[in-house]
């Protein structure tokens, strides 16, 4: 995506050799700065992983597997005895960041493989190596699953000339929870950069309001139409035919099509259902888990903390409404517990199809089969 006439993926390295650094976006900051870090140790990785100054799906395993880098070049000085040892410990301070996202674990074993039996240089270099691999992928596949969702968005154009295409989303599945493109809003990037008119419902995401924040930033930057929406307003608007269709992402998808996504993804789909209106989950096969078939018992769902439900952040206006500072206020009364889980699991039942980047299947397990007969 093009910020300020630049574009950026969302984790790159600068320099060369020993002055090499890798780089992130803040996303705690967004959207009212856009501000650049700096990783240098798999410490400042597995933070940026825990604090969400990195997120989504995809990012969270490409940044798993550039910190997988950092600790290759953090133990690059030890023994061929040691070495083996330190990046094992790096590797698990990275897997227990996050638990639900599969990407993660999936990074991580790919790193695993491609430095089995190497120390020193040659580690780094391997490991150098996979992570760009990796980030690359991810950008590529994402540019796929918007060629393919992208056909969904312009048959339902066809059925209604000079109008937009109402298309609801939850939390953000753009560029920033990616390398580049996205999962869920990629066919939109697509479609619109085709000239399909169309226009989305941003919910805002409770409690980190990832669309408000986020994905309304992402979209404008684009130049697409969009509304935030308060996150219970997505059952009235497809009750009134107000919503097309709906595209969300996922943190984890089972072999039989069950996918974990950010909560309250799952009430949506109900709405969906009850409506007639298709909806449709968009991922890389990173994000699938083939390990899997129950998502609802077998997904491991993070809770994380209370805070975040108790505590809003955001812009202090002045008596003009503009901008003038941050501030974060509590919304509840001081002694209120809260609970946060971070994602529920839309069963495969409520799910019209799942958008990949080999193309479009049934949630179903002869479904993503049939798109991944390898993993039979």
């Amino acid at each position: 995506m093009n910020v300020e006439g630049r574009h950026y993926r969302t984790i790159w390295t600068e320099g060369e050799g020993a002055g090499e650094v890798l780089r992130i976006i803040d996303q705690t900051a967004l959207p009212h700065e856009f501000r650049v870090l700096d990783l240098h140790s798999v410490a400042d990785a597995c933070r940026a992983i825990r604090e969400m100054w990195v997120r989504g799906a995809g990012l969270i395993g490409a940044t798993a597997a550039w910190g997988v880098w950092l600790a290759a070049r953090e133990a690059e000085h030890l023994s061929a005895e040691e070495f083996p040892v330190r990046m094992a410990m790096s590797m698990e301070a990275l897997r227990v960041t996050r638990p639900t996202a599969s990407n993660l674990v999936w990074a991580l074993q790919r790193q695993q493989k491609a430095l089995a039996g190497l120390c020193g240089a040659e580690a780094v270099a391997a490991a150098h190596a996979e992570a760009r691999a990796i980030a690359d992928e991810d950008a590529e596949f994402c540019r796929r699953i918007g060629q393919h969702g992208k056909a969904l968005i312009e048959a339902i154009a066809a059925r209604k000339p000079g109008q937009a295409v109402n298309i609801l989303t939850h939390c953000n599945a753009g560029w920033l929870a990616f390398v580049d493109h996205g999962s869920a809003l990629s066919p939109i990037y697509a479609a619109f950069d085709a000239g399909i008119p169309v226009h989305v419902w941003v919910d805002e995401t409770r409690p980190r309001n990832q669309g408000a924040s986020l994905t309304a930033w992402e979209l404008g930057r684009h130049g697409v139409p969009h509304s935030l929406i308060a996150d219970n307003v997505g059952g009235h608007l497809m009750q009134h035919g107000m919503v097309d269709m709906v595209i969300t992402g996922a943190d984890r998808v089972t072999r039989c099509g069950d996918a974990a996504n950010k909560i309250g993804t799952y009430l949506k789909a109900l709405a969906a259902a009850d409506n007639g209106v298709p909806f449709y989950v968009a991922l890389p096969s990173s994000t699938f888990d083939f390990s899997l078939r129950d998502g609802v018992r077998e997904i491991p769902i993070e809770e994380r903390s209370a805070d975040e439900v108790r505590v809003m952040s955001g812009a202090l206006l002045d008596g003009e409404g503009q901008s003038c500072g941050a501030a974060s206020v509590r919304i509840c009364p001081e002694a209120t517990n809260a609970r946060n889980w971070a994602f529920d699991v839309t069963p495969a039942r409520l799910i019209s199809g799942l958008i990949t980047e080999r193309g479009l299947c049934p949630a179903s397990e002869e479904g993503v089969l049939g798109l991944y007969p390898e993993q039979k």
